[in-house]
Order: structure tokens, then sequence, then C-alpha cells
């Protein structure tokens, strides 16, 4: 019997997709709903996912399932106990993002620190029309270089993001994990890297260890002059608790692609504010077209190597 391959949200990748170099069945769905995985699921060998969740009960539901590839590189969506007890192997996309999300997290940082949003806005009402002088004196700007860039997460982002802002004179340093017992070599105790920052840049995935990361108090400890910078996951930061220190001062800015539900359908704190200090963009920092396309190639390449018994980039 030839292997069924079913991917649930094939409309989430913008970029064609090569065939599987092998005997197969493929199935494609543009989107899947909550109440029709289990069925479009249910005889199929290799499930490919980007964010459509697969849990516990649903691999219950899915007898000759083999192989969960997850488009994307946060798997947060899988229930990895409940795959590896029934021997279901899950693979994702790695190191594919550097120059994309590098890129996209670079645009924010420049933006709020030369206060784009704010300049632009005054352009737009007339105020540098009716400026007395050359240029209009406003809110104040800042250069990249000499500032200090504090990186949470050291995989391929945050390892790419430090080369890129050391190319453009930043200092830079990766804070250690949250309630460390001793600081590891080449990190900086958490508390230590949240008051030295002048730009704060997330890059790791949403776990039990990171979800919450961000809060008010952590947002205290900031320099008043400080941006944060998300680009990973939005549960890693309270979103409540970012917009009351964006609105009170007690940060400068902030740039998110990112939210802890997406899309919003439900609303969200920081969509409700209409403030010069934070650009909230909609989850595409990895969307690039020359991104999505590298996404893509290393999805039909980790099909094709479980189904030729030499599984890769295995989660579990």
């Amino acid at each position: 019997m030839l292997p069924k391959i079913v991917f649930l949200d094939r409309a989430t990748l913008s970029v064609p997709l090569r065939p599987v170099n092998l005997p197969h069945i493929w199935v494609d769905y543009p989107l899947t709903a909550v109440d029709e995985v289990a069925g479009r699921i249910a005889d199929a060998s290799v499930v490919v996912t980007n964010k459509v969740v697969i849990d516990e009960k649903l691999l219950s539901r899915a007898p000759q399932l083999k192989l969960i590839a997850v488009a994307a590189t946060g798997y947060n969506i899988i229930d990895i106990a409940a795959c590896q007890a029934r021997g279901v192997r899950v693979c994702n996309i790695r190191d594919y993002a550097q120059t994309g999300v590098i890129e996209h997290t670079l645009m924010l940082i420049l933006a709020l620190r030369r206060q784009l949003l704010a300049y632009r806005a005054a352009v737009q009402t007339g105020a540098w029309q009716r400026s007395s002088q050359f240029y209009l004196a406003g809110p104040p700007l800042h250069d990249l270089a000499g500032s200090t860039l504090a990186i949470f997460g050291r995989g391929a982002l945050g390892a790419g993001m430090a080369e890129a802002a050391q190319a453009l004179g930043m200092q830079t340093l990766y804070a250690d994990r949250k309630g460390a017992s001793s600081v590891r070599p080449g990190y900086v105790a958490f508390d230590e890297a949240l008051a030295r920052a002048d730009i704060l840049s997330l890059h790791c995935p949403l776990n039990a260890e990171t979800r919450g990361l961000i809060g008010a108090a952590e947002l205290a400890r900031m320099k008043p002059s400080a941006l944060l910078i998300n680009t990973a996951r939005g549960g890693i930061v309270d979103e409540a608790a970012l917009l009351a220190a964006l609105q009170s001062g007690q940060i400068a800015g902030a740039g998110v692609d990112v939210l802890s539900e997406e899309p919003p359908r439900q609303g969200n704190p920081l969509l409700n504010a209409d403030l010069p200090n934070l650009i909230v963009t909609p989850h595409v920092a990895w969307a690039s077209v020359e991104t999505v396309q590298k996404l893509a190639a290393q999805l039909i390449d980790n099909v094709e190597a479980f189904l030729q018994g030499q599984p890769r980039n295995v989660v579990v």
C-alpha cells in the first residue's frame, strides 16, 4: 500500500511544492478546521501541518500515522509525549529563516530607534511643511552603533542576529535562562541582561520554560530607553504588561511580529493601542518568498528522508 501524505493547511505556504520523489498518494487541503482533522488524517501515513493542532485524541484516531512533518520550526502544536508513546515520529523545519527573520527584526529595531512611524505621521499631517527650519525637530533619534543588544536564544536565529548586530556596530550579549542557579560561559545572567539591554530581542521557542518569560517584573528591570523585540512566539510576552509598560514609559518601544493568539480573532491589547512606539506585524518575519522557498524544499526533503528510512530533523 502506498503511503498517504496529507497536508492539512497547504494555504499557509505561498510557494509551489516540488513533488515527493517516491511512490505515494498526496492529498492536501487549503485549511482544516478543528472538527475536520480526525476525518482527514484517519488513514494517513504522513501528516503535514503548519499550525493545525494534533493532540492525543486525534492521534488515537489515526492508527496508520507514522510521521507528523511540521511545516515550521515551532512544534508546540503537537502533543510530543503522545507521539512518543504511540511511536509516531515528528520532524520540523530548521535553520531556514535566518535571513528573513533577522532582516525583519532589524527593520523593527531601526523603525523604532529612528522614530519612523512618528516622523512619517508628522509629514502626513503637514508638520514638516509648517516647520520654521529645514528639518523637523521631534522625538529623539538614536543610532544602533554603540548600543547593547541582549538576545534570548542562542540557536541559528540568535547567533545570526548577533552577527548582524555586530556588523552594525552594536555590542551583543546572550541572556542566560531565567532563574538559572549559575551563569553559563558566554552568557550574562538574565536579570543583568535585562538591565544592560538597549534592545532585548527574543529568539527562543515557546515552551513551559519560556511561556510568560517577559512580564511586568522583567519589563520593570529594563531601561526606560530600551526596546523589546519579539519575532519568536507571542506567548513568551505578557501582552497586557507590555502595553502598560509602553503607555507608562517604563520602556521606550516594542516591535512584535507574533501574538498569543493567531489570528487574533478575539482581539488583543496590543491591537487596541494607537502608539507611535509600538509596531505590530502579522507574523510575517518568516514569509519572504525566498525564505518560504527554503522552508518548502526542506519540508519535502524531510518527508522523503523518512519514507526512505532515514529520518532527519527529528523532534521525537
